[in-house]
């Protein structure tokens, strides 16, 4: 990540010529009964993969499963606030990535999977949340396989419905 600011930085100011490093490799927008957003056949060209969600109005808790494995393999770790209030949580041995989009307001959420494709390494999840007038979060997941990730599952909790009109969208790094 820090590499890619720098990069970032070095373009702004002319050091090196422009060169795309996040490829648009899907996007998914859902409709108002969308109980699960899923991309499959992710291809294992790039080092890193991002996704950006972004949320219109209220939404839901989600799961985030990967290569559709529901084994106990995932944990993940929180800190979140919302100006005055500060706390965190952790969760261990789950069966997937339980995630939040939760608050009244649009938001959006952004997760880095790093070095996703590698096979001798435990695959790590950065994920930033923020919700304008709600709160922000930041999150490390773990998902404890040393399978290249292949697919995305994002599965709404309970009876909820993935809000309409939210769009996820995956892209590859170069």
């Amino acid at each position: 990540m820090a590499a890619i600011l720098i990069i970032l930085t070095l373009r702004i100011y002319g050091v090196i010529m422009p060169t795309p490093t996040e490829i648009p490799i899907a996007t998914q927008t859902a409709s108002g009964s969308t109980t699960s957003i899923s991309f499959t056949s992710i291809p294992s060209t790039y080092t890193d993969l991002i996704v950006v969600i972004g949320v219109l109005g209220s939404a839901a808790d989600f799961d985030l499963r990967i290569n559709n494995d529901s084994a106990s393999n995932y944990s993940v770790t929180r800190l979140y606030g919302d100006g005055t209030t500060a706390a965190s949580n952790r969760a261990s041995n789950q069966t997937s990535i339980q995630m939040t989009l939760g608050g009244a307001n649009p938001g959006v959420q952004i997760l880095h999977f790093n070095n996703y494709s590698n096979a001798t390494t435990y695959k790590t999840m950065l994920q930033r949340l923020n919700i304008p007038g709600g709160y922000v979060g930041a999150s490390v997941g773990l998902w404890r396989s040393t399978s290249a990730i292949n697919r995305l599952d994002f599965i709404a909790q309970s009876a909820n419905n993935i809000q309409a009109n939210s769009t996820y969208t995956l892209y590859g790094i170069n």
